[in-house]
């Protein structure tokens, strides 16, 4: 990957970055690798919903776009990596501020690049527990994404990609 894309230049734009600042999300660390991430979502008073807990679209927020942009760090420039479904379980009420431990295991890593190496979709799905300041779930979240090699980095070459990446590679 190029050397701009580094874990602190990552961390920096996102701590920045109006809808996470806003929201009261942080990114807490990303290991140099880019294998795991810890984001910490803050308890604000904008933040709260009706019940004085946490905002569950702040909680849904904070795992977004984490392992599109992990996997941007790991695979690099040769794949498309999007977000394409995500789901989330309210478990119990937010009431301090959260945490969200992301990690990508090597295992994972060698399926996406066995899944995808002669040009095929995949779909990897992820899950990530949102936790209180005791450690008890509060969320769980499962995020599928769409990876593909891109066309010039295929081994059988097809020229063109399917619809979703010509979509997508002319969006900003």
């Amino acid at each position: 990957m190029d050397k701009i894309y580094t874990p602190s230049l990552v961390k920096l734009a996102l701590n920045l970055w109006p809808p996470f600042w806003g929201a009261g999300i942080r990114i807490v660390s990303i290991s140099d690798d880019f294998r795991q991430v810890r984001i910490k979502l803050k308890l604000r008073w904008w933040n709260k919903n009706a019940n004085r807990t946490q905002y569950g679209g702040s909680i849904f927020s904070l795992t977004d776009p984490v392992y599109a942009l992990m996997l941007i760090g790991i695979l690099g420039k040769e794949y498309f990596i999007w977000d394409k479904q995500a789901e989330i379980n309210f478990i119990k009420p937010g009431c301090t501020d959260l945490f969200a431990d992301f990690v990508i295991s090597d295992a994972m890593i060698s399926e996406i690049m066995s899944a995808t190496a002669t040009g095929d979709k995949y779909l990897p799905e992820f899950v990530v527990q949102v936790k209180d300041l005791n450690g008890e779930v509060v969320s769980q979240v499962k995020r599928t994404l769409y990876v593909r090699k891109k066309p010039q980095y295929r081994v059988e070459q097809d020229g063109c990609g399917d619809a979703e990446d010509n979509q997508r590679s002319v969006m900003p």
